[in-house]
């Protein structure tokens, strides 16, 4: 797809790593999956990895963890 932040670059298949930082826990979860411009680095990810996400963030939350590094795994 054609990167919407550049307007140049198309889209490939990638990882990367995304970090929260919510309510005084931060999270850092690798190997997110990932559509990253080829360009310009911008990453969009799909609805379902989004889901996925939220809910390694909340658990992080629930454990009452203050930093947390996670490996995504979709469900």
């Amino acid at each position: 797809m054609k990167c919407i932040a550049c307007k140049h670059g198309e889209t490939a298949p990638g990882q990367i790593t995304l970090s929260v930082d919510r309510q005084g826990a931060v999270v850092v979860i690798r190997d997110v999956p990932a559509a990253v411009c080829t360009t310009c680095g911008e990453e969009y990810l799909t609805a379902p990895v989004m889901k996925e996400l939220e809910t390694a963030v909340e658990r992080a939350q629930g454990a009452g963890l203050d930093v947390a590094v996670r490996h995504y795994r979709a469900a």
